[in-house]
């Protein structure tokens, strides 16, 4: 989403910084690059003018301009000046209110209410224990409600039954009485959308909202809508008055100006951003963390959050005591390779590390991509149990096999082979300090240089409030991890690295160009 802004402002701010003094012209020229940048991103341009006004100010002091290393104190001034535009703190859905709780979705049709709806409940069950209910008001379009009936189904979580002719007030009703009577202490009400706002949609949403009296009304935009979605959120907070901002397809190539304009136009909070289509990519929106991408600093926080999430405690103690042996299988393999998956494939995990999100497109050119961990993983499932356990068995015709299976060639499997063998001999190398392989090695080796203990180096998340995880981030910075082109202390030292992508090293990543028994790009 912010790709292109990342790498407009990059280069703007490392002209900056690479400067021993800068005069009030270097500034001014600078702001106007800034400016001409914010603007092709397609962010509103009264939020443009106030924020280069407000850097401009700060920036043109007699501190910046005499301090040690101006240029870093310009993108400090920007860097906080984006967190304010953002909203300062992160703000999550509220639930301080008496059960069951109604949170109302609304928004127009196609923005993706019926799937965010899924993936709060989703979330609100898995983190917050709660018991949810969930009640399709869509009437209008056709199977909506049982579209919401099946994500239920699929999520194992309660939905409203659904009684043909009722309208949407009734539905409404009847979801905040079930929910009493069930015991639950949320109920989600997914509102009907229009193709756009006009009259009748308003007087509806209006209707309900004085039916169900909801504690939080969150409207969900589609972040690739640019501008419109801005307007969007005005003509909503005006009629009905909306409590948050849930933005959908951050994933996306969008230019990212609605996400950088809408908290400062509304004064509303982006409290949830949909990062993907699967039901729990869905994440809150911390401001400071998004600030951080935007300028190629990563987002230590969220890294190390994903991998507590993501790396199971008993495999990783399981796959540390088999390397102690000198043991590292292709089913071993390809649990590493679907724990990177899980984290958001290799280009996901590089967006993250500081100073590393640049490397995206020298990844891509090598042909490092998560295709390529997709084929892998064919080939391994193509092969039996005992070529798994033993990959030595695998002569010609086997592998002829495997690559009618896999749908993939001879040759790839030989790249796979190579690139467990370099791994299998660096994991044996390394003996009993495997710590359950590349994903715990990476997060172990942040989380040790950060001072932090937990099994293999990695903190434990499941106990940390917000405060705790804020501190983590300033442990972090002081640690050096969240300057622009640092390479994380943890990341470096280990057999291995990625040859031709600026010299830096990935522990378990290393052997030939790129991750090891990939060989070269023809």
């Amino acid at each position: 989403m912010f790709e292109n802004l990342q790498d407009r402002l990059g280069s703007i701010l490392n002209g900056l910084t690479g400067r021993g003094s800068l005069s009030e012209a270097d500034v001014s020229a600078a702001l106007r690059e800034v400016r001409r940048a914010l603007l092709e991103a397609d962010v509103a341009l009264e939020v443009v003018r106030t924020f280069t006004e407000k850097v401009r100010e700060k920036a043109v002091g007699a501190s910046v301009l005499k301090s040690i290393k101006p240029g870093q104190m310009v993108v400090k001034i920007v860097h906080d000046e984006l967190v304010e535009m953002l909203g300062s703190e992160g703000v999550s859905v509220d639930l301080h209110a008496p059960a069951p709780v109604v949170i109302m979705m609304v928004g127009l049709q196609g923005s993706g209410k019926t799937t965010t709806t899924g993936k709060i409940a989703k979330r609100l069950t898995d983190r917050e224990k709660k018991k949810v209910l969930m009640a399709s008001l869509d009437t209008r379009r056709p199977a909506a409600q049982e579209q919401l009936r099946q994500l239920g189904v699929q999520t194992g979580i309660d939905t409203l039954p659904i009684v043909a002719g009722q309208s949407p007030t009734d539905i409404a009703s009847r979801a905040v009485q079930a929910a009493k009577l069930g015991g639950h202490d949320v109920v989600i009400l997914d509102t009907a959308g229009r193709t756009h706002i006009d009259e009748p949609l308003m007087l509806e949403m209006a209707d309900i909202k004085k039916k169900a009296n909801p504690h939080e009304i969150l409207l969900v935009a589609d972040s690739l809508t640019g501008q419109d979605a801005v307007n969007l959120a005005r003509n909503f907070d005006e009629r009905v008055g909306i409590t948050g901002l849930v933005l959908t397809r951050m994933d996306g190539d969008g230019r990212g100006g609605a996400a950088l304009s809408m908290r400062a136009v509304t004064g509303k909070p982006i409290k949830l951003i949909g990062t993907g289509e699967r039901m729990n990519e869905l994440d809150e929106f911390h401001p400071r963390r998004i600030a951080d991408r935007i300028l190629g600093m990563g987002d230590i926080v969220s890294l190390v959050e994903k991998a507590a999430e993501n790396i199971d405690a008993e495999k990783a103690r399981a796959m540390a005591e088999k390397m102690a042996k000198g043991k590292f299988d292709l089913n071993d393999l390809a649990d590493q390779l679907r724990q990177m998956q899980k984290m958001g494939g290799m280009g996901g995990i590089m967006g993250l590390m500081p100073g590393m999100a640049g490397m995206k497109d020298k990844m891509a050119s090598a042909g490092l991509n998560d295709k390529m961990f997709d084929r892998q993983l064919a080939i391994i499932s193509s092969m039996t149990k005992a070529e798994r356990a033993n990959p030595d068995i695998l002569k010609h015709s086997r592998k002829k096999r495997i690559a009618a299976g896999s749908g993939t060639d001879a040759a790839e499997i030989n790249k796979l082979l190579k690139m467990h063998r370099g791994m299998a001999d660096m994991m044996k190398a390394m003996g009993g300090k495997g710590k359950g392989g590349i994903m715990k090695q990476m997060m172990g080796g942040l989380a040790g240089k950060m001072g932090l203990g937990g099994i293999g180096g990695m903190p434990d998340l499941a106990n940390m409030d917000p405060k705790q995880l804020e501190a983590l981030q300033k442990q972090a910075e002081a640690a050096g991890l969240g300057k622009p082109g640092a390479l994380p202390p943890g990341l470096g030292g280990l057999p291995g690295g990625l040859p031709g992508l600026g010299g830096s090293k990935l522990p378990g990543l290393g052997g030939l160009p790129g991750l090891p028994g990939f060989g070269k790009k023809k």
